[in-house]
């Protein structure tokens, strides 16, 4: 096939790939061939641009730009087309195709040795079985390639904003708690100073009396001591007259010698001793620990997961976020962030009021798109019976003298064990033996809107002695 020229490219119908008769003009800019447009819609059943995908009305208007040129380069072909290749110059008869040669031949002039036993079509049936074939074959698998690619790039665009919005909004998160956290120390600044201030203000006015009270007895003693030193000055007889009075004054200043003050300097070791650990150790008031943490890409797009990722809730309807291929699409199921491949692990799970949950875990490889699953442990509440579940066997009815509200699982993955119990009342539920071989993650499947938690655990700080020997 001949390439097009660049003028012909510009008239050209993005459906036929031939020049556009009857031009009609989309509000995105694009022209095509009426019935070509007509025939894309009908297949379609959506009326969109078959280039942008852009909605448009169902009688779209006429090309009047593009009318007079299209036209004049369809006169054009046409005259090109009678020329010396397409049209006999000697006969003038009606022109053929060839099926086997592939070539247009003059009906009179063909030449029987180079066409024997050929297959003939007129020019204007080949024409059209031919476009038939290329807009079926070729165009019609790039048309929907096309559209796939345009999915993927709405899926792309749909990533890309839900990034930024999930990025900040985990900003504010953190944002939110450091500021939880500058606060507490902030307070315990405030509290450690004050606590200081306040001893000072105690010690400094302890010493401001006794500074008083001595004074004073400096003072009377200073007296005391000039009116002695004054009558030793006095002549002989006067200072006998008045010994037995300088005596008395003398006898009579009955002061005790100032002691020193215990406890009066500030008890520095009691302000900065250890003094990020213990502000540490109180932090823990404030702070808590979750042992398992929900993933909330893995999570599918009808459950709601809290700002903390501790728990989800079933909401019955899909959010726009990224289908993403760690995510869930079939089973209402969402893991956790870390999964165990060794070791001794325990968490503790509220279920609450919720009337339709399951908690265990998932083998790594386990299906999370459609409905085919994988290797699972799992204990559940479903139509008002407790279920114990496996993909290594059968489900298991578990009966239980009350309901359950929160539910201790422990993993020993070495050990090849994974038990359930009841939290509130330390009651054996279920206990799964099976030698894993694959990293397993917590699980979490709810159909309520009642939440399902994780729980946190309990944390304690252990000091260890050294010994010397």
């Amino acid at each position: 096939m001949a390439s097009k020229s660049p003028l012909e490219e510009d008239y050209s119908c993005p459906v036929c790939l031939d020049i556009i008769k009857d031009p009609v003009v989309l509000s995105c800019s694009h022209s095509f061939c009426k019935a070509c447009l007509q025939e894309w819609w009908r297949e379609k059943e959506l009326t969109e641009c078959p280039v942008c995908k852009e909605r448009h009305s169902v009688d779209p208007p006429h090309n009047l730009v593009l009318k007079n040129p299209c036209e004049a380069l369809i006169q054009e072909h046409q005259i090109v087309s009678t020329g010396s290749e397409a049209l006999c110059s000697l006969h003038a008869g009606k022109q053929l195709f060839c099926l086997e040669c592939q070539r247009p031949v003059c009906v009179v002039c063909r030449d029987p040795k180079k066409h024997i036993n050929h297959r003939f079509k007129p020019i204007g049936d080949a024409a059209l079985d031919h476009k038939k074939e290329v807009q079926q074959k070729l165009l019609k698998p790039l048309q929907e390639k096309l559209e796939v690619f345009n999915e993927v790039k709405m899926h792309y665009d749909l990533t890309a904003k839900h990034i930024q919005v999930r990025a900040w909004h985990t900003e504010m998160q953190m944002m939110e708690q450091f500021q939880k956290l500058h606060q507490f120390l902030q307070d315990e600044e405030d509290a450690k100073i004050n606590a200081l201030r306040e001893e000072e203000q105690q010690k400094s006015q302890m010493m401001k009396e006794k500074i008083e009270d001595l004074n004073r007895d400096i003072s009377t003693l200073s007296d005391t001591i000039r009116a002695i030193q004054t009558d030793l000055r006095a002549e002989h007889i006067s200072f006998l007259q008045n010994y037995k009075t300088t005596v008395k004054r003398a006898g009579q200043l009955t002061l005790q010698d100032p002691q020193p003050v215990s406890g009066a300097l500030i008890d520095e070791v009691k302000h900065v001793q250890n003094l990020t650990f213990s502000v540490w150790d109180k932090m823990k008031d404030i702070v808590s620990y979750t042992p398992v943490i929900l993933d909330p890409n893995t999570a599918r797009s009808c459950l709601i997961l809290s700002d903390d990722l501790t728990s989800v809730s079933w909401r019955g309807e899909k959010q726009h976020i990224p289908d993403n291929p760690e995510r869930f699409d079939w089973w209402y199921d969402v893991l956790g962030s870390v999964g165990f491949k060794s070791g001794t692990h325990c968490w503790d799970v509220e279920v609450g009021d919720n009337a339709n949950w399951t908690v265990g875990v998932l083998a790594e490889s386990y299906q999370r798109r459609g409905s085919e699953g994988g290797r699972f442990w799992r204990v559940g509440l479903r139509d008002g019976k407790y279920k114990a579940m496996s993909s290594t066997g059968s489900g298991t009815d578990v009966a239980l003298n009350q309901s359950l509200q929160r539910i201790r699982v422990r993993l020993d993955w070495n050990g090849g064990k994974l038990s359930f119990s009841d939290r509130d009342t330390d009651t054996h539920i279920h206990t799964f033996t099976h030698m894993f071989t694959e990293t397993l993650f917590p699980y979490i499947n709810t159909g309520h809107a009642a939440p399902v938690k994780m729980l946190p655990g309990k944390i304690c700080v252990t000091l260890e002695q050294c010994s010397y020997t």
